[in-house]
């Protein structure tokens, strides 16, 4: 009887949140400050801890005014570093700072491909924390190597001309 309660659980879980959402999955607007937004649909079906995390750190501005740290074409555009606000985009320790907390992995079948929302993390799978990426093209050996919690919508093509050092105006929960 338990082990049907804990799957009843995990089934409806998803609905749940929906629901509390309007039916809609929960959505966050990035605005850049050269112009352009992207919408990325968040997927706490897969990743509760991860979204949560994200529109936290969106709603409390973690992310207004920071950089793009780093950008591989065909691969990644990833941000997230507190420092980029303030620091030189050339000073060794860029791309290394976190908000203070970290995640536990949620892994999911979710496949990384062009647009899906990435966590970053170092070799510890459970370093996750506010260091984010998203994938300008399909990198399916990141698949259950990384937590993937998201997808962009709308604005893909705002995406594709990110440049290291182009600073994010604002993320806001929609």
């Amino acid at each position: 009887m338990r082990f049907a309660f804990i799957v009843l659980l995990a089934v409806l879980a998803p609905c749940a949140v929906a629901d509390a959402q309007g039916g809609k999955a929960p959505t966050l607007v990035m605005t850049m400050e050269k112009g352009g937004q992207v919408t990325i649909e968040l997927w706490p079906d897969v990743a509760p801890n991860h979204v949560k995390n994200f529109v936290d750190l969106s709603k409390q501005g973690f992310y207004d005014g920071q950089r793009v740290h780093r950008v591989e074409p065909k691969f990644v555009v990833q941000f997230g570093d507190p420092a980029s606000k303030t620091k030189p985009m050339d000073d060794p320790a860029m791309g290394s700072g976190g908000s203070g907390k970290t995640l536990k992995a949620e892994f999911n079948k979710k496949p990384f491909d062009r647009g899906v929302l990435g966590m970053a993390r170092t070799n510890d799978p459970d370093s996750a924390s506010s260091q984010v990426y998203l994938m300008l093209g399909d990198a399916h050996f990141l698949n259950g190597q990384y937590t993937a919690f998201g997808k962009v919508t709308k604005g893909m093509e705002v995406v594709d001309k990110i440049k290291v050092g182009d600073r994010i105006k604002s993320i806001t929960a929609q």
